[in-house]
């Protein structure tokens, strides 16, 4: 490891937002949520993702469609950034409308040698405050990773039997209006050329975000409890053609791929 992103560890931001009724809706038409949702509702879990979404003009987008690197994040030079899981604490509710004021801390870049060579963790804390307090308490981890020549997946891993199961349906019209919502352009999400010419994978990538949501909507479905925490980590990239279902056993939540092949995994701590 080197430390040539060490002075990026430690910096600050904070930042204002709302979730809108109008995006509240939005998401929950594209996650089909079981009920609508309405200024001053409790916001669902994991829902305050759709704040705090870029401002970046046009002048200043990277060619992947995220902001230019630099910045609040360190610049790092390999091309394919993924976000690759993380880990909250639910401590408080928040509301739809409701002001929301997050502090973000860099908290380690890690650099390792992986089998598709170098490979760049960040790992961003953020606290969120709402009326009643800090609410959520979150550690995102970024990857950086060179575009390979050719898309070699990782090691397959097998789901274990599940207590229940669901399938889920993925289209285009569902990646778009995720995108949107979110105002995420990564172009993996909604330009096949670019996905599969560029970044060589073998079809459009199926947002992580999206999936952890939707483990977390079909968990809450069953449980009809606020969770406590939430874990979730990317295992294989998961494509328009994989034909997902999602499942759980016990605590852990994941979702599969029609071979049995785990793409999301996570893990769910209730409230007592």
């Amino acid at each position: 490891m080197t430390d040539t992103y060490g002075d990026w560890v430690g910096r600050t931001e904070e930042a204002e937002d709302c979730v809108t009724p109008r995006q509240a809706l939005q998401l929950a038409a594209t996650l089909e949520a079981a009920r609508p949702v309405a200024a001053g509702d409790p916001l669902p879990p994991l829902w305050h993702w759709i704040g705090w979404t870029p401002e970046t003009p046009m002048s200043g987008m990277d060619r992947d469609g995220h902001p230019a690197r630099g910045g609040f994040l360190p610049p790092v030079p390999l091309e394919r950034r993924m976000w690759a899981g993380g880990r909250l604490e639910f401590l408080a509710p928040l509301h739809v409308g409701e002001t929301m004021r997050r502090r973000s801390t860099i908290l380690k870049v890690a650099e390792k040698a992986g089998s598709t060579g170098r490979m760049v963790f960040v790992t961003v804390g953020h606290e969120v405050h709402g009326a009643a307090g800090l609410a959520i308490r979150e550690e995102q981890d970024i990857v950086y990773v060179a575009i390979p020549e050719t898309y070699v997946p990782p090691t397959p891993v097998a789901a274990e039997a599940p207590d229940w199961q669901e399938t889920v349906a993925i289209d285009t019209v569902r990646l778009f209006r995720f995108s949107a919502v979110t105002f995420n352009a990564h172009r993996i999400h909604f330009d096949l050329p670019y996905a599969t010419e560029v970044e060589r994978y073998p079809g459009l990538v199926v947002h992580g975000p999206l999936q952890a949501m939707l483990l977390m909507q079909a968990a809450l479905a069953r449980k009809h409890t606020l969770p406590q925490s939430y874990r979730f980590r990317g295992v294989r990239p998961a494509f328009l053609h994989d034909r997902l279902r999602l499942q759980g056993a016990g605590n852990r939540l994941c979702t599969v791929t029609e071979d049995g092949w785990v793409c999301m995994q996570a893990e769910i701590g209730w409230a007592a």
